[in-house]
């Protein structure tokens, strides 16, 4: 009886007005694959908009510069410029000041990356493991310097490094000692940008391989520890090399970075004493809003882009095949 009555409850028709589930789906008519990319378009237009007046158009524009001799005249009519081809590169490497500013540069990544990458590394070991209490407090101290504005650490770090009224002065005479003139001397300048910027970013680092370190699986290290290693062996050859992926990126963010510096001479030392301190950035800042060399400058900057992407490609090749 109960098969009988369940069978005639399925043949028994629909009510009048009700659907069946399906019924929605079957009458709604997909919608096509022009209405669907018309729609991503409209949706992506501000973007574009925003990226092609900011981004595309600067950038190109700056491109076409590099090859003419774009001045302070040419600003209120810019297709006035006079294209000089590649004068401006090959002007470039006859300058005694780019090639100052690019040595400088150089010297300041060579040295920079390096102390930023061991020390963010120190400090993510220390907080990840070797410090229980008020880890929370440290991890934020550490990154504080990240998120602060970077003029008013570079202003700070000028009052801790003056010579006569600074804090490692005072602390200096309470002992009896004398304080160098760090910003003022050309061989203690760049070294004291270079502390600075390395106190600045190391917290960026730290959180990158803090967040590595937690990824390295437990049992790995249980087992190295069942083997008989020792905390150095643990870190030579597990922590190391697990970390190898994560030690990439931070290095070529760190190196792109240091590059790109600008804010830390401009405030402190404007590229001196003698031009010590002066970088690239720096200097194709003056040569474009100092001087108004807009063409000149503007070819510094694709040097510039150039030896980036040279030495981003290098540390990927030379680094890729160890972080499979």
């Amino acid at each position: 009886m109960t098969t009988t009555t369940e069978s005639a409850a399925d043949a028994a028709p629909a009510p009048a007005g009700a659907s069946s589930p399906t019924s929605g789906a079957k009458g709604r008519e997909p919608r096509s694959l022009g209405e669907r990319n018309l729609a991503g378009w409209l949706f992506s237009t501000p973007f574009l908009v925003l990226f092609t007046v900011f981004m595309a158009f600067p950038i190109v524009a700056t491109l076409a510069m590099s090859f003419t001799d774009f001045g302070l005249r040419n600003v209120t009519d810019p297709l006035s410029a006079e294209f000089i081809g590649f004068e401006n590169y090959t002007k470039l490497f006859g300058d005694e000041k780019f090639l100052k500013a690019l040595f400088n540069t150089a010297y300041f990544v060579v040295i920079g990356v390096p102390l930023t990458i061991g020390a963010g590394l120190a400090a993510a070991v220390l907080l990840n493991s070797g410090i229980d209490r008020a880890r929370t407090f440290f991890r934020v101290g550490f990154y504080a310097p990240v998120v602060t504005s970077i003029v008013a650490v570079a202003v700070v770090w000028t009052f801790v490094l003056d010579p006569s009224e600074g804090l490692i002065a005072g602390l200096a005479s309470e002992v009896g000692l004398t304080t160098p003139d760090f910003l003022g001397s050309e061989a203690l300048a760049m070294p004291s940008l270079i502390l600075m910027a390395v106190w600045r970013n190391l917290g960026t680092v730290m959180v990158l391989f803090i967040a590595g370190l937690q990824a390295i699986p437990t049992d790995v290290r249980e087992a190295a520890r069942l083997d008989g290693a020792g905390l150095r062996q643990e870190f030579r050859r597990i922590t190391v090399p697990l970390l190898r992926p994560t030690t990439l990126y931070a290095t070529v963010i760190t190196t792109i970075g240091y590059l790109n510096v600008f804010e830390e001479p401009f405030v402190m030392t404007e590229g001196g004493p003698s031009n010590s301190t002066l970088t690239v950035s720096l200097n194709m800042y003056r040569e474009g809003f100092n001087f108004f060399h807009m063409g000149y400058a503007s070819a510094m900057a694709y040097v510039l882009f150039v030896v980036i992407m040279g030495i981003t490609v290098l540390q990927l090749r030379l680094l890729k095949d160890n972080t499979k």
